[in-house]
């Protein structure tokens, strides 16, 4: 490494932010920049560990000591390299990853881990402002077809590797712009639009086709796309919401949370939409669901002015460390306060919702709750909870938010009309390391064949299923593996 002493000379910092009561003002990012020394600072705290495990920790195998050490000898054509070796889309991991790889950091058993995802944001918007990042459209194409249904991260993926082998792809999207969750689910102020247009622009320049306002099995069916292309990659996500259905789910004012957040990013970017508008502006908003997407409703709230904002789950509170059952390098369980959450915002665990309350006019007026006590196996797991007596009471809201997660992808419509088979849990079934269904030219990639997941994984699903398509039109494939030491040639 750069500077083998680094870690113990420098400590784990992060780039400033603007202060929650003005952010709040805008949906702009609030996340500053390091200045070059900070850069080369946090870079130099990268250990010569011999097994770097975040490479494991990765689900890209982002091969990150070597763009640790590219960057603090300022060697930025180099970082980039290394760094777009194994991800198409640093510029969105850097923003918005959980960073599972500095769960996985060596420093981080005995140290603040190293800022890695900081330090991969950095290293593309750099490429992007010195130019390294270009158009590079294949000399030679295939003359093979490849459809990609869906332009969330998984098609996007499959996409930019289906077309960097030569073949002519083409991304269809139901929405009317390309990037699925990213364009549309998560907000600005985590992930402003432009970042996600920049790249679209450049996949459009490499000789991607995207093709908006389509929704795939009604706007073209099924019989269409096996006949007009040799390969299909089914990348739409898992897009059916879990669902509360307790008394009172009919009532104005209860939604899933993606009506809300896609809504405000329509109308965020200036789209057009037709559903009645969900403003909360000066409204009492409980958010049911403790992870991403809650805290993603609870920001968009704060920035709506709602009046006040609560959010709860079921579960019980994750503990503040690692515990027995989170043992380092895993990815650890803990309790985590987003950004959001600094905004404001009210925060309970183990609270039950039993039924919505309505006044005369069938509007939402109050959640009828109760607490609830946990029991846990040996591992400290929550496995079965009791109801607190007395507890029960009326929580006023206004508008409520269903934050609880995703089942699987519509069934409805094109996976039915291709036939492919669906897992015990309702996502299409593919071949173990194949990616492919049922179905000989069919294959599936991201949330819709995985399941609930998050946008790193999502990325490589799309990489891995790209390469299995290339073998199976071709016969070989040159397209990186996930094995990231084969990957790369130094």
């Amino acid at each position: 490494m750069g500077k083998v002493t680094g870690f113990k000379e420098y400590a784990r910092e992060l780039p400033s932010k603007r202060a929650p009561e003005e952010r709040i003002n805008d949906y702009k990012e609030f996340v500053g920049c390091y200045t070059e020394d900070k850069l080369n600072q946090q870079a130099a705290r990268c250990m010569n560990c011999g097994i770097p495990f975040c490479h494991n920790g990765c689900p890209l195998g982002n091969i990150i000591p070597e763009f640790n050490d590219a960057v603090y000898k300022e060697n930025w054509e180099e970082a980039y390299r290394i760094l777009s070796s194994t991800n198409n889309f640093p510029e969105f991991t850097g923003r918005i990853c959980p960073a599972p790889c500095e769960s996985a950091c060596v420093l981080g058993i005995n140290k603040p881990a190293v800022a890695i995802e900081e330090i991969e944001k950095h290293i593309i918007e750099i490429a992007f402002s010195k130019g390294l990042v270009k158009s590079k459209a294949p000399l030679i194409r295939s003359g093979k077809t490849v459809a990609v249904i869906g332009s969330g991260p998984a098609g996007l993926a499959a996409a930019a590797q289906l077309n960097k082998a030569g073949h002519l792809v083409t991304v269809f999207e139901r929405d009317p712009e390309p990037g699925g969750l990213l364009r549309f689910g998560i907000p600005d102020f985590k992930l402003e639009k432009w970042v996600v247009e920049r790249r679209v622009k450049l996949m459009q320049e490499d000789g991607i086709v995207f093709k908006c306002n389509t929704n795939v099995g009604v706007d073209i069916t099924a019989e269409e796309l096996n006949r007009n292309f040799d390969a299909i990659v089914l990348a739409g996500g898992s897009t059916v919401p879990r669902n509360l259905n307790i008394p009172g789910r009919e009532l104005k004012g209860v939604y899933f949370a993606m009506e809300f957040l896609k809504q405000s990013n329509m109308r965020v970017s200036n789209i057009a939409y037709q559903e009645e508008d969900i403003v909360v502006t000066g409204k009492d908003v409980v958010v049911i669901g403790g992870g991403d997407t809650g805290s993603d409703c609870v920001g968009t709230s704060n920035r709506q002015r709602a009046n006040s904002i609560t959010q709860f789950e079921l579960m019980p509170k994750p503990p503040a460390g690692r515990t027995e059952s989170m043992p380092w390098p895993t990815y650890p369980m803990v309790l985590k306060t987003s950004t959001s959450h600094e905004e404001g915002c009210e925060r309970y665990w183990g609270i039950n919702t039993k039924e919505f309350l309505g006044d005369e006019n069938g509007n939402l007026r109050a959640l009828k709750v109760v607490d609830v006590n946990w029991e846990t196996d040996v591992f400290g797991r929550p496995v079965k909870f009791t109801e607190v007596e007395g507890s029960e009471r009326e929580m006023p809201a206004q508008y409520v938010f269903l934050a609880m997660g995703f089942l699987h992808p519509q069934k409805q419509g094109l996976l039915e009309q291709l036939g492919v088979e669906f897992d015990e849990r309702g996502n299409v079934k593919a071949k173990e390391g194949s990616f492919q269904t049922n179905v000989n030219k069919v294959f599936a990639a991201g949330d819709m064949r995985r399941g609930q997941s998050l946008v790193v994984w999502a990325i490589s699903e799309g990489r891995e299923a790209a390469r299995r398509v290339d073998q199976f039109l071709t016969g070989r494939t040159a397209l990186e593996s996930k094995d990231a030491e084969s990957m790369y040639a130094f």
